[in-house]
């Protein structure tokens, strides 16, 4: 008796340093962003920069790129979730399931094939340039987590919760959205979370078909042997991805249901 009380006990002092560990990077992860962000923008606007330098480390040039970058990551993230999430609600239909390892197959590719060959092809079939030529492709690398987790998510949930839900007289498409998906909401928030991660970072690919974004700073400071402009615009893209990851948690910390907290 002794033994399991002390067992209960540990578990829970571990599950509750667990979750202040949690709440303290929660807290921690953006003060350290804007700590290091805030530190490389000093350094590089108190330097001595030559015109070309200059040109490309001003607060409105920076600001722009960062609002691109974040455009394109808000397009792929609304393309994402509205294709991966009903999509995989779907799959795990019992008539659709035979099908749903092919969707899988399919996402699977565009994330294991190196993105920027799938933004050229994407460029190559469609001769489009700007905001959709990168944004859709990128959406396509970034589909797989969501996909996948959504499916997961709704299998996952207990059987004897929908088992319950028919018996009262739920029709199938009640139980998935009052029970299904909202039990799922946890793993689909994760898949999400991933998704941004990539898309943050395969944007910065997007200048090579005109998509701006921070990665045409880290390609002018490359090509033209600038380290400050090189590392700003590195600087900025990893911020605004620990950034997305800081929001994901927030999201997967808060939205998620209550009774399973």
């Amino acid at each position: 008796m002794t033994t399991s009380t002390t067992t209960e006990v540990e578990g829970f002092s571990t599950e509750s340093g667990s979750r202040r560990a949690d709440r303290v990077r929660l807290l921690a992860q953006p003060a350290a962003v804007l700590v290091i962000v805030a530190g490389v923008l000093a350094w590089a606007f108190t330097s001595s920069l030559d015109d070309i330098e200059a040109e490309s480390i001003q607060a409105g040039v920076l600001w722009a790129k960062t609002w691109e970058h974040l455009v394109i990551t808000g397009v792929v993230a609304a393309i994402v979730v509205g294709v991966a999430v009903p999509l995989g609600a779907v799959l795990t239909r019992s008539w659709a399931k035979p099908v749903a390892p092919l969707f899988l197959a399919i996402a699977n590719i565009g994330q294991a094939a190196p993105a920027l060959g799938v933004l050229v092809l994407f460029f190559l079939w469609t001769g489009w340039e700007g905001l959709w030529a990168a944004a859709l492709p990128i959406a396509f690398y970034s589909l797989l987590p969501v996909l996948r987790n959504t499916i997961v998510g709704i299998q996952s949930v207990d059987p004897a919760l929908v088992d319950a839900a028919r018996g009262i007289g739920m029709s199938s498409s009640a139980v998935l959205f009052r029970i299904e998906m909202p039990l799922a909401v946890p793993m689909i928030l994760a898949g999400l979370r991933t998704s941004l991660v990539l898309a943050v970072g395969t944007a910065t690919l997007a200048f090579f078909v005109n998509g701006g974004g921070l990665g045409e700073l880290v390609d002018t400071g490359y090509k033209l042997n600038r380290t400050s402009v090189l590392v700003v615009g590195a600087v900025l893209a990893v911020g605004l991805a620990l950034l997305v990851d800081w929001l994901g948690a927030l999201a997967e910390e808060f939205l998620g249901p209550k009774g399973l907290s």
